[in-house]
């Protein structure tokens, strides 16, 4: 990571998210460390099962271009978390002696998504709602025992479904501890529960809710999209255009992808459509570290070919920002039965449509009819819970201290008056109630 570029990542990040301190650098370092802590030996003996008899040139093959992804941090070799696991899904070498070994099994996921998007098509009201769920779920941050000293407040803040999105409404929260947790305000990008509550010795501190809220799919037929000429776009939108560093951002390498996609097209969707299909192919998933420990993602997913949801979608909205295509963040959770998880994707603007959601993590799904196969394209499922409109805008009430989680707010905050508490100290959990489908 180059030394001014981190600098100038901190000191954005701290803008959004905090007061900037000398104590960044010493906080950043530690999260790297986190990210980054199995030995050699350790890697070698997880892959020993696939190659018995590794040798050094391959391991150092692996290294130097990325896949098995290493720093070396105070004089020693460290390996990314999840190198592994991520090796097999970036390189098709190493996937496919894995898979002769362990054949692969369906993944329950593509059928979930596909039999919903299905679902929306056959809806037949495209651009409208369709195939609502009401998904009630018990969300909880717990705290470690003796995090915080004893007798002093924790301020928590957790991830809550905005009223921001057509396709979300009828929020309702149902129980909570602490009782009468703070909700935040309808202007807010990061929408959020917050609540105080005393540390106790020697006990774990529990902040917990439960809701329920409506949220359904959406797809939007290309062929209602029309094109202006010029991108003449209304003042509002122009902000959707511009360049938001770190992360989204015009660097020479976005620039030329961009460019070369796209090339002499000024169709919108045509452009957004050449690069959808161009990350799909060239770009798998990847488990990703700590975004607050990375300068430009974008650059980070061009450079190494692999990236998670998050770090594929900023590269998409980049890649559309640069062309003058308006593209803003959107994400929270994806809550498909036996795979809730955290999620991120976007919405591209439209003329004739207006902001149009787009997975790009999702991709190309599996199948030979069209509109299934490009359905995330302009269109996403139900089974979503939408908390951000944007990344890396300011909490309410404000933190502090320096956010775990600059950009994203997934997971939730927690803070004292000695700082903030990073991932480390604390877990998370969703649990999903009950699902039911809404007849209107």
């Amino acid at each position: 990571m180059r030394p001014l570029a981190f600098s100038v990542c901190l000191i954005l990040m701290a803008g959004c998210s905090g007061e900037i301190d000398s104590d960044h650098h010493k906080e950043i370092s530690g999260r790297v460390l986190l990210d980054f802590r199995k030995t050699e030996e350790q890697v070698r003996q997880q892959l020993s099962r696939y190659y018995p008899y590794l040798s050094d040139s391959q391991m150092r093959a692996w290294e130097s271009d990325g896949r098995l992804e290493m720093k070396v941090i105070e004089g020693q070799k460290k390996y990314f978390n999840y190198a592994v696991n991520n090796l097999f899904r970036i390189d098709p070498v190493a996937r496919k002696v894995r898979d002769t070994l362990f054949p692969p099994k369906p993944d329950p996921l593509d059928s979930i998504r596909l039999n919903n998007t299905g679902a929306i098509l056959l809806a037949g009201q495209p651009g409208k709602p369709a195939e609502t769920l009401r998904i009630t779920y018990e969300f909880s941050i717990i705290v470690d025992k003796d995090a915080v000293p004893d007798g002093e407040s924790i301020r928590c803040w957790l991830p809550y479904p905005g009223d921001f999105s057509p396709r979300q409404r009828l929020v309702n929260i149902i129980t909570s501890t602490p009782a009468g947790m703070q909700r935040s305000s309808s202007k807010a990008f990061h929408t959020s529960l917050y609540a105080e509550q005393k540390a106790v010795s020697g006990e774990p501190a529990i902040f917990s809710y439960t809701a329920s809220f409506d949220i359904s799919g959406q797809w939007f037929d290309p062929g209602s999209f029309r094109v202006k000429s010029g991108f003449d776009l209304k003042r509002s939108l122009k902000a959707y255009t511009g360049e938001n560093p770190p992360q989204i951002i015009f660097s020479p390498a976005v620039k030329r992808l961009a460019d070369s996609l796209a090339g002499n097209e000024t169709d919108p969707y045509k452009i957004i459509r050449s690069y959808f299909y161009w990350i799909d192919r060239n770009i798998p998933w990847a488990s990703a570290r700590e975004y607050s420990t990375m300068d430009s993602i974008p650059d980070y997913v061009l450079k190494y070919r692999h990236g998670d949801c998050g770090m594929v979608t900023f590269l998409l909205m980049s890649m559309a920002r640069y062309k003058g295509i308006p593209a803003r963040w959107q994400s929270g959770w994806m809550l498909h039965p036996g795979e809730e998880n955290l999620h991120d994707w976007c919405e591209i603007w439209f003329e004739g449509a207006g902001w149009v959601p787009v997975d790009m993590s999702f991709g190309l799904q599996n199948s030979e009819d069209n509109q299934l196969r490009e359905f995330y394209i302009t269109g996403i499922d139900s089974y979503r819970m939408i908390v951000n409109s944007d990344f890396g805008r300011s909490l309410e009430p404000s933190k502090k201290f320096f956010r775990s989680e600059p950009y994203d707010f997934q997971r939730g905050e927690v803070e004292w008056s000695g700082g903030n508490l990073y991932f480390n100290h604390w877990d998370y959990q969703l649990k999903i109630v009950s699902i039911e489908k809404i007849y209107f």
